[in-house]
């Protein structure tokens, strides 16, 4: 018998319907998806395993928590410094090529941390180009700094994630008006003193919120780490899974690293949490600081160079190491490879714009402290490294499997095997969970520009419930639903460690032929699929500059 398509849609009405506060039921719902992983992994702390312990804590543990303070204290420095400094120039200053340099210094987002990792590697290690031609030049290069080191992998990750200081700093500076500014100046202040003690105070929260984002992807990578042999809590979880075939090992580390997690953003939260700001609009911005003779050379030397190592460069590389290995290396596999890569972000970036709709509908309904709360829970996902994900997801499913195995057994005397592990059940719960914040922001922010003015105008003309979502704000909310799709989608399609760790048998995507051929030290041929990732990260950056714009 057919189903027509309206039975999904006539289902959830009458859920509504029966239950008014359905919306918050949802929200509810979702939020119980994300912590459920969550309370999996913290779950292990309770239950400690002696000899998993002694283990950690005599070889593991010293070593990962000062590998991972060092690598959070080098990223955070560099990602200010280059974020902060990036950001005041164009968003203040004026010189040449300001406008080009205002949206190209984002583009550096297209590129997944661990490509860039391997590009560096294969530039800088003993056998690159550049110690090869330091040898022939100089006699020897055993003074060139070691690029598989923690300084190697603070530099690469700070090349790839300064623009999310960037970004929001810039926005904070631009937004900035012109009568702080004035007060400094009136108060005998020159304009460092000015940027010092007025702007960089008063873009404190724009600049918190940009830094947490790259620490948080700083803990959560796992390809850099890879690349580097650089030994952190994700690799160490990967390891200890996949090595030592430990799960309950596995589980015990990601505890150890959500515990970390959480004290970094309470810290942050602490450390402002009496502190008062306040921001003026745009029509009083100041006008911009013209640079001049060598500041203007310097402020386009600056600029020109990060966006040149950070994105121009490595690029360039890739696309020649692609075309060198292109005749011969290039098969069907490789659409397998995108194929997958297409299907999963398509189908998780579905999922999530429509978690997030209901989320951000939720909190509009219901304005309530405990629905602001559920969906505040819902969104702490982004928090949540991938390895972390993937321990949290796997240790339920595994105990559900067993249960529905049992079962079979006990009544139908058969043994279906797993059902759910190896499945795409596993994965895209995990996808959710992780990329949930990022597609609720677009959605929540295009939600609120429609008025509660039009929503009472839709009841006066007999338009509620769904019909008031389907015919009034869907249409408005288009734009922010195509960008927290697209967003995803780019995530999913570049995710290493959720998809390495939790992908069904033969499921390569490019990200994960990257690890391998990485792993290998073939560089040429990681360049392939890493051009295809490059290419699909340039989608949300338009959407981005276009916003930024707005």
């Amino acid at each position: 018998m057919a189903i027509s398509a309206e039975a999904p849609r006539a289902t959830f009405a009458l859920f509504l319907a029966r239950f008014p506060d359905g919306w918050r039921v949802s929200a509810f719902l979702i939020a119980l998806l994300i912590v459920v992983p969550l309370a999996v992994v913290l779950s292990s702390l309770f239950s400690p395993q002696r000899e998993i312990w002694q283990h950690l804590l005599d070889h593991v543990l010293p070593g990962l928590l000062a590998n991972t303070f060092k690598l959070v204290l080098g990223v955070g420095a560099g990602v200010t410094l280059l974020g902060v400094s990036l950001a005041w120039l164009t968003a203040a200053c004026e010189f040449p090529g300001r406008r080009f340099f205002s949206w190209a210094l984002l583009l550096p987002l297209a590129i997944p941390a661990y490509v860039t990792a391997f590009v560096f590697v294969a530039w800088l290690d003993f056998t690159g180009p550049v110690q090869t031609l330091l040898r022939e030049v100089f006699g020897s290069s055993a003074w060139f700094p070691r690029i598989r080191s923690g300084g190697g992998v603070a530099l690469v990750m700070t090349l790839a994630l300064y623009p999310y200081v960037y970004l929001l700093a810039r926005n904070a500076f631009l937004t900035q008006g012109r009568r702080a500014l004035e007060a400094a100046q009136s108060l005998g202040c020159n304009r460092a003193q000015g940027f010092f003690r007025v702007a960089l105070p008063m873009a404190r929260p724009w600049i918190m919120g940009g830094l947490m984002l790259a620490l948080m992807e700083t803990l959560a990578d796992f390809g850099t780490m890879a690349v580097f042999n650089f030994d952190t809590f994700t690799t160490a979880i990967y390891k200890t899974w996949f090595g030592l075939f430990s799960l309950a090992g596995a589980s015990q580390l990601a505890s150890v690293l959500i515990l970390l997690v959480f004290a970094l953003v309470l810290a942050e939260q602490m450390s402002r949490s009496r502190l008062r700001y306040t921001q003026a609009g745009r029509h009083s911005q100041a006008e911009r600081i013209r640079l001049s003779g060598w500041r203007g050379i310097l402020a386009v030397v600056l600029c020109g160079g990060v966006l040149l190592m950070a994105f121009a460069l490595p690029v360039a590389q890739l696309l020649i190491w692609a075309a060198s290995v292109f005749a011969e290396d290039f098969d069907e596999r490789y659409l397998g490879f995108l194929w997958r890569s297409l299907l999963l972000g398509g189908v998780a970036a579905l999922i999530t714009a429509t978690a997030a709709l209901a989320l951000a509908y939720a909190q509009r309904r219901h304005g309530d402290a405990m629905t602001r709360v559920t969906v505040r829970i819902a969104t702490l996902g982004y928090a949540m490294p991938g390895p972390v994900l993937a321990v949290g997801i796997v240790i339920p499913l595994a105990w559900l499997d067993n249960q529905l195995v049992s079962a079979a057994r006990t009544f139908f005397d058969y043994n279906p095997g797993l059902l759910l592990q190896g499945t795409l059940l596993v994965m895209l719960p995990a996808y959710l969970t992780r990329f949930l914040a990022v597609g609720f922001n677009p959605v929540e922010s295009a939600l609120q520009r429609v008025t509660r003015n039009l929503d009472e105008a839709s009841r006066s003309f007999g338009v509620s419930g769904l019909a008031m979502l389907r015919h009034v704000h869907l249409p408005m909310l288009r734009g922010g639903l195509f960008s927290a799709a697209a967003l995803v989608f780019v995530d999913v399609m570049k995710e290493m460690p959720i998809t390495l760790m939790t992908r069904p048998f033969g499921w390569d995507t490019l990200a994960v032929r990257i690890f391998e051929m990485t792993s290998e030290g073939e560089w040429e041929r990681a360049a392939l699929p890493a051009v295809a990732l490059v290419l699909a990260g340039l989608l949300p950056i338009a959407l981005l500059v276009k916003q930024s714009e707005k």
